[in-house]
C-alpha cells in the first residue's frame, strides 16, 4: 500500500506543478469558464491576477512539500490536507460560474487522491 500511496504522491504532486508552471499559458479543456490562461480563468471566478499569484505559490509550494514528503514523511499530511483545500476551493469556483461537471473532474479526482494520501 505504500507504494501506491507514493505513486499517488508523485500523479498529484506533478500534476499540480505541470497545471501552474507548464500549462498556466495554454487552454485545456478544463479551464472555468472561457478562459485559455490560468489569469483569465481566476478572472472567470471574478478573482484578480493577485489571487491567482497567491493561490499559485501556495499550490506549487505544497506539490512540492507532497514530492518532498517521500523521503520526509512528516510532510506528507499537512501537504495533502493543504492541497485538498485549494481543490475543494477549485470545484467550488466550477460550480460559482456554472462550468459542466467535467470541468470539475481533474480537481476531484486530485481531492480524492489527496485524501487518501492524508488518511491511508
Amino acid at each position: 500500500m505504500n507504494y501506491i500511496i507514493i505513486a499517488f504522491q508523485i500523479i498529484v504532486g506533478i500534476s499540480i506543478l505541470n497545471v501552474w508552471l507548464v500549462q498556466n499559458k495554454k487552454a485545456t479543456k478544463w479551464r472555468g469558464g472561457k478562459a485559455t490562461t490560468i489569469i483569465e480563468e481566476f478572472k472567470a471566478y471574478g478573482l484578480s491576477k493577485q489571487i491567482c499569484y497567491i493561490v499559485g505559490f501556495f499550490k506549487v509550494t505544497l506539490a512540492i512539500l507532497l514530492l518532498a514528503a517521500i523521503w520526509f514523511p512528516v510532510l506528507k499530511q499537512p501537504a495533502a490536507l493543504g492541497l485538498a483545500t485549494f481543490l475543494l476551493g477549485s470545484i467550488a469556483m466550477h460550480f460559482k460560474i456554472k462550468d459542466p461537471l467535467f470541468k470539475s473532474f481533474p480537481a476531484a479526482l486530485f481531492l480524492t487522491l489527496c485524501l487518501v494520501i492524508a488518511f491511508v
